[in-house]
């Protein structure tokens, strides 16, 4: 999901965040991202609730969910080209999002990313569900088993190297997405878009 259909900026995310905490961003990124806390919630090694009491706790902040949801939604901004590209595969072939995200992220996808919903409906799905996370590849196992697809019927995309070899491991096709030319190039080699 994050900088493959939508522009992450977690800079923005901290900066937002440190704002409610009367903090800076450099505390607010060493607190949750570099302590590995936000590994945490990926994994699923903490439930929705106990990852937002803990991030707040870490910040020193008695976060709210609808202040969480609203930092994480002004740091995505949806990329309308692989948008596109989405809305068209799905014409001739199932598609789903698996993301290294907190539960919280699907929960609140109809706010964080409304594009989403209309293109994927039910099949967006976070590495906390699976307890686990990318580039382990019992994420993308555990994810295909859900939606009934054999790995080696399947074309993963990702923008971070190990979570594409991660996939190859897995035994799925796997992509690494630089841009939405590259991508348009695979999807064609792969014979899944036509026209290109």
């Amino acid at each position: 999901m994050d900088n493959v259909l939508c522009n992450y900026d977690r800079g923005q995310r901290v900066a937002c965040l440190a704002e409610l905490a009367g903090s800076t961003s450099e505390f607010v990124h060493n607190a949750i991202w570099d302590s590995g806390f936000e590994s945490l919630g990926d994994s699923g090694a903490l439930d929705a609730g106990d990852y937002l009491r803990g991030f707040g706790e870490r910040m020193g902040y008695p976060l709210s969910l609808d202040e969480w949801v609203e930092a994480r939604r002004r740091s995505m901004q949806a990329d309308r080209a692989m948008l596109e590209i989405a809305r068209r595969l799905r014409e001739t072939v199932d598609i789903a999002v698996l993301t290294n995200n907190t539960t919280l992220v699907a929960d609140h996808i109809d706010t964080l990313l409304p594009d989403l919903l209309p293109l994927f409906g039910s099949r967006i799905y976070t590495s906390a569900q699976f307890k686990t996370a990318k580039p382990d590849p019992r994420c993308y196992r555990l994810c295909l088993t859900e939606l009934g697809v054999m790995p080696e019927t399947a074309l993963f995309v990702d923008d971070l190297p190990a979570n594409v070899a991660g996939a190859r491991e897995a035994g799925l096709f796997a992509h690494h997405h630089t841009s939405v030319q590259a991508f348009r190039q695979a999807l064609s080699a792969y014979g899944l878009l036509q026209g290109e």
